[in-house]
């Protein structure tokens, strides 16, 4: 059905952000995380802005710079520095508090009330995280740590923005585009003054960065957005719980981590997480349920009235237009 086909879709971008852990903890260089998270951005963002060509319109141009701040900025340069001071494994758990955060925000500011399935299977995959974080191999950096949980707080709330601020007529590919752009160019000053010079990059690096950017980024945000678009924030909150599982098994199968029993019955508790909050189910109730934006049907016909035509439905227009060819001339 077609809410299955949209899980699917999303599912795609916390398996990206899983591997991108590994990704930026091996082959990338550990001392510049502002010009690592520019350099994450802005190809992702020019690919599609290539690739929509359209302009913000009204709000849209402070939107998009909100949004980038939060989504891109602030969680691109987070990420990289969890990434290189954590396992793959812990930084990616700490991202499976997100589902829970993701609920009680869009609570409060989309009047999404969060379902007891969904609720069910957020406890659930908490409780995987805690096995999977207290496993008493080694010690885990706690600056790492805190670096990682910030990177879910701002992601949270970047993300039910982008779903409140969001309208029928939106183009999710121009908004990510625009979102990437003006996050990136945020981090450009910055990287100047804080850490100098950009890195001599090799080319094992380059190719991370290809990774980084143009499938952890631009396809995994496009994706990300469009679930956001048709289906409740708490179900996308909980498919995310495959980003844990995702850093988890590579870290085990490439890097090399070790996996305790007590680490992989966390894991089965963040499975049985995704599965309790029925992410598909709820898409169903989602998509056959009215919206409480619809507009009411109008009053019937008097009986000596004949019935007109069906006025034209109102809609909003595009915040993201296309360049009007006329006006190049």
């Amino acid at each position: 059905m077609e809410a299955n086909r949209w899980v699917v879709l999303t599912a795609v971008a916390p398996v990206a952000w899983g591997a991108n852990y590994f990704v930026t903890h091996e082959f990338l260089p550990a001392d510049g995380p502002l010009y690592g998270a520019a350099l994450r951005a802005l190809p992702a963002g020019a690919v599609l802005l290539l690739l929509s060509r359209k302009r913000p319109r009204g709000d849209w141009w402070w939107r998009s710079a909100v949004l980038g701040l939060l989504n891109v900025s602030l969680f691109f340069v987070l990420v990289y520095v969890a990434s290189q001071l954590l396992p793959t494994s812990v930084a990616s758990t700490v991202m499976a508090v997100a589902p829970l955060t993701m609920m009680l925000l869009a609570w409060a500011l989309t009047a999404e009330r969060p379902g007891a399935a969904a609720l069910t299977g957020a406890v659930t995959g908490l409780a995987g995280v805690a096995l999977m974080l207290l496993r008493g191999a080694g010690e885990v950096d706690a600056a790492g740590v805190l670096a990682s949980a910030a990177a879910m707080l701002v992601s949270s709330l970047g993300h039910v923005l982008t779903k409140r601020w969001a309208t029928p007529d939106a183009d999710v590919l121009s908004s990510t585009a625009w979102q990437l752009t003006a996050g990136g160019l945020l981090l450009l000053p910055a990287a100047v003054v804080v850490e100098g010079a950009p890195p001599a990059l090799s080319p094992s690096a380059l190719l991370a960065f290809g990774y980084v950017s143009l499938v952890a980024t631009a396809l995994a945000f496009t994706a990300w957005f469009a679930g956001l678009r048709r289906l409740p924030a708490a179900s996308v909150g909980l498919i995310g719980l495959l980003n844990p599982v995702t850093g988890v098994l590579l870290g085990v199968a490439v890097a090399g981590e070790a996996l305790t029993v007590q680490q992989l019955a966390g894991l089965g508790l963040v499975l049985g997480g995704v599965v309790l909050g029925g992410p598909a189910r709820a898409g169903r109730r989602r998509a056959v349920r009215p919206s409480a934006d619809a507009p009411l049907p109008g009053p019937l016909p008097l009986p000596d009235q004949a019935p007109g035509p069906a006025p034209a439905a109102e809609t909003a227009p595009d915040p993201f237009p296309a360049p009007d060819p006329a006006r190049r001339r």
